[in-house]
């Protein structure tokens, strides 16, 4: 590990000097992602600022609906914040699943949303990796072991998938990210485009600039009547990173038509990937099978599976028929599709 220096800060005015002032400078929170990174030799800051002590720390139920939770809100504590096990459970749901309750008790939100794709290509600093560093090359394509990586959104740069499984949730919720810019200034950007998509600049993969912070997260009032969840396939059921995972948001009509759906979806992209194809072709009509499966298609048709991980397209669209249909089915019914809902 490349020796480093650390500096505290209690103030945002003095993180971001430290850090603009400092050579290799990084923003410290948790630790979770970033510590393992400098320990395989993938980070090599010269300059730590721990921001752990700035006054983000809080979760703000507001009168409208909405939310505001603080950067350096520890994850465990927004699993367990009542208001947002009642009123947005998908958050809840998702960062239950995301790590161990030791690493939920260290990570914070700003850094769960920055934590960088657990690619194994991107870890093993032996080989080329264009996230690493551009135009050196992508050793993942090359390879024959790509069951893992990404579908859609990739590029011939990077196929690499984003890890993050709150981000995927508060995709659904339209979120929005705060972000105190390094002049000071305040900017709220739309989660939807706070990631960027890999294309030819891969190492580059949120809106942020030099000195930037995040200081909150945002999320709006649910529609009215929505109910909403969160679901995970993976290896095991104990600590693993998605094989695919969805956060779905229904609100329904009377009839059973819907009325306004939110598809997320995470483990097949470079970013927490919003269906919106899906959402488009759903919304104003009732769920059947047949339907959800055919937005299903339509939002990977443009997906660039590799050898390996074309399953991922038909899990996906597994996971949507499943999700929306338990969100969508009377309390009580059966747990199948009735012969008019497989249309």
């Amino acid at each position: 590990m490349r020796p480093f220096t650390y500096e505290r800060v209690t103030d945002p005015d003095a993180a971001v000097t430290a850090l603009l002032d400092g050579t290799d400078a990084m923003f410290l929170a948790g630790g979770t992602n970033l510590v393992d990174l400098m320990k395989l030799g993938v980070a090599r800051p010269a300059t730590l600022v721990d921001v752990t002590r700035l006054p983000y720390d809080r979760i703000e139920h507001r009168a409208d609906g909405s939310v505001l939770i603080g950067a350096m809100v520890r994850n465990s504590d927004l699993s367990g914040d009542r208001g947002i096990r009642e009123r947005f459970p998908a958050v809840s749901q998702a960062v239950l699943a995301g790590a161990s309750g030791q690493l939920r008790s260290m990570a914070t939100t700003g850094g769960n949303l920055l934590q960088r794709t657990r690619c194994p290509y991107f870890q093993d600093i032996t080989k080329p990796c264009n996230k690493r560093e551009r135009d050196t090359g992508c050793s993942a394509i090359g390879d024959t072991d790509h069951r893992d990586l990404g579908v859609i959104g990739t590029s011939v740069a990077c196929v690499a998938t984003h890890p993050s499984d709150m981000a995927v949730a508060m995709a659904a919720l339209d979120a929005v990210v705060h972000i105190r810019l390094a002049g000071g200034e305040e900017r709220a950007v739309p989660l939807s485009r706070f990631y960027l998509l890999p294309g030819d600049t891969p190492d580059r993969e949120t809106v942020l600039g030099p000195g930037d912070l995040i200081t909150g997260v945002e999320l709006p009032p649910p529609p009215d009547g929505a109910v909403m969840l969160y679901r995970k396939v993976r290896d095991r059921w104990s600590y693993a990173f998605a094989v695919v995972s969805i956060a779905a948001v229904v609100a329904t009509e009377a009839g059973g038509s819907l009325r306004e759906i939110r598809l997320a979806l995470g483990g097949v992209a470079p970013v927490p990937w919003r269906a919106r194809e899906a959402e488009g072709m759903l919304t104003g009509h009732r769920p059947t099978r047949a339907l959800l499966l055919a937005a299903a298609e339509a939002e990977f048709a443009a997906a660039s599976p590799l050898p390996g991980n074309e399953f991922k397209i038909d899990l996906a669209g597994d996971l949507i028929a499943a999700s929306v249909r338990d969100l969508t089915r009377p309390a009580g019914s059966a747990g199948s599709f009735t012969r008019e809902e497989r249309g």
